[in-house]
This record gives C-alpha cells, structure tokens and sequence, in this order.
C-alpha cells in the first residue's frame, strides 16, 4: 500500500449508531479524491459496540486503522494518539457524530494545497441549541482577546493540518489541551473555510455543560496567563476603591456622626469582596492544578490494541 497523503483521524465514544452511516458516506468521498489516505479511528473507552464495528471495518477496509484505548482519556488525547500514527502529508480530524458532513473534507484539502498549513472550519447555520451557540460565541470571542489568536470557531474539530504541524503537535506532552488553538500557535500561514452543518442524528451528545465549562478552562489557563493579570489588575482596582470608601466613610463619620443605616450595605460590599478573592482563589487554584497535572508525569493515554497498522 502507497504512504498515504491525506490521513482521516476520527475519535470514537459510544457512537455505535453512526459508525455504519458515517463510514458509507466518507469512503465513497475519500476514494473519490483519487489520491491515497487512510482512516484512523481511536477508540475511547467506548462501552457500546463501537469497537467491535471499527474491528470489522478494519478488516474489510485496508485503509481503516483503529486504536483502542484501555479506557476514556477523552476527545483531544483520542485525536493526539491518532496522530503519533498518522502519516498522511494532509491530516484532517473530524467527528463521528455526522454533524460535520464528510462530504467537506475535499474543500479543506484543497484550501490545503494552496499552501495554508493549518485550515480551519466555520459552521454555517449551526444546528444546535440557541445555549449551545451563545455559549460558543462567548468563548470564541474572550479566548480571541486572552490569547491574542484569531479564530472564529473553536469548537469545530473539522480541521486540516499539514505535516509540519502535526510533527510539532506530536512534540508536545501536555497532559491537557486543547488542538485547534494549540495547532494555531504552529501555524504560519493558517485560514479558514465555511462548512455546512447538520443536526446530531442518532445518540447524544458527548459534551455536557460540566464538560464544556471544563473545555473552556483548559482553553483559556492553557495558552495564557491573561487571566491572572485581569485578576491582579481587579485586585488593585478594588483595593484602591476599597481605600477611598474608607475616607469617605470617616469624612462622613465627622460631618454626620455616628449612625447604623449603612449596616446591610457594608454587608453587600464584604460579600462581593469575598466572592472576589473566592474567584480568586479558584483561578490561582486552576492554574495549580494544571502544574500538578504536568509534574506528575502520568501517561496521557493507555493504548491497550491496535489494528490495521500491520504490527
């Protein structure tokens, strides 16, 4: 079999109800390109009959590979395993939900070609939630202003990238991350393409609102202190403020005297000072965690077995 020169890497979690419909649209697509490629499927840890269909896929298909994983590391290690196996010139990662059509995958190789070495993707009339889409503007807009990228859609994992990138990627050994904005800080020459989008048609999704929350941490504290700097700007700007209450608080104490209404009203003010240094805490705490994760120096993932590698 030729070296490939587009690499499909796609993680898989319980997703046993698409694993048929997506493999009948993408190979059709991939064959259709007329170049070489393969499929890397990773198997996260799922606990339906995703394995089993990837197993036989790989059996049938010379071109589908698949790793299984000894347990759920989760989507972005699923993706980095893949990539360490890779070997396509052109390596696209997309999701197994078909939220995504396969059918879009030319368009990124082709803005590939052009010389970009990393093309992202931006859904077009997003079929998801109206909370689901606020909540994605939000954190494409604060994360552009805190580590200085400039991205529109962060949370679109069909992405393509070239080689260069993926061997700097695979360089890496952060136990958390997140890839596009990672990729980005790769890229010389990145752009993005407009891709439709389609409702999730069978199983759930992957992402609760603890995860997303979770995501967006390791987003924001992974590419930039910015966060701690805001924190220590908000720290002065309130001890400043907290300085001239207090003058004024004793200037009125000798033109009025002594009184008792502003009781509640201190209070208030002291809640939102704790709930301050609380936050605080929180965010220092964030940034801790994520040292302590690193130093102890833990696998970032189990590879339990392989297939279709030809080992």
């Amino acid at each position: 079999m030729s070296t490939p020169y587009v690499s499909i890497i796609i993680p898989v979690y319980n997703e046993e109800p698409n694993l048929q419909k997506l493999m009948a649209r993408l190979y059709p697509v991939m064959t259709a390109m007329g170049k070489p490629f393969e499929i890397i499927f990773t198997d996260d840890g799922s606990r339906d009959r995703s394995l089993a269909i990837l197993r036989e896929m790989a059996q049938s298909h010379s071109e589908v590979k698949v790793i299984e994983f000894n347990g759920n590391f989760g989507q972005h290690m699923a993706i980095m395993a893949a990539f360490e196996k890779s070997s396509g010139e052109i390596i696209v990662t997309l999701d197994a939900d078909l939220q995504n059509p396969p059918e879009e995958i030319p368009k990124l190789v082709a803005e590939m070609e052009k010389g970009h070495d990393v093309v992202g993707s931006v859904r077009q009339k997003r079929q998801d939630t109206f909370f689901r889409r606020a909540a994605s503007r939000i954190v494409n807009i604060t994360t552009n202003k805190m580590t200085g990228m400039q991205m529109s859609d962060y949370g679109c994992m069909l992405r393509a990238y070239n080689r260069t990138v993926i061997d700097n990627l695979n360089r890496c050994q952060e136990m958390t991350t997140f890839i596009p904005a990672l990729a980005q800080t790769f890229a010389s020459n990145p752009s993005e393409v407009p891709v439709s989008h389609a409702e999730r048609a069978e199983g759930e999704s992957k992402y609760s609102l603890y995860r997303l929350v979770r995501l967006n941490f390791d987003l924001m504290t992974g590419f930039s202190v910015v966060p701690l700097q805001l924190f220590a700007l908000l720290g002065i700007l309130t001890s400043v403020a907290s300085v001239l209450f207090a003058l004024f608080l004793l200037v009125r104490r000798f033109l009025i005297g002594s009184e008792v209404e502003g009781v509640f009203t201190l209070f208030a003010i002291l809640f939102f000072f704790v709930g301050i240094i609380i936050f605080g805490i929180g965010l220092v705490g964030e940034y801790v965690g994520r040292i302590y994760q690193e130093v102890r120096r833990r696998p970032r993932y189990v590879v339990r077995k392989t297939y279709g590698f030809g080992e």
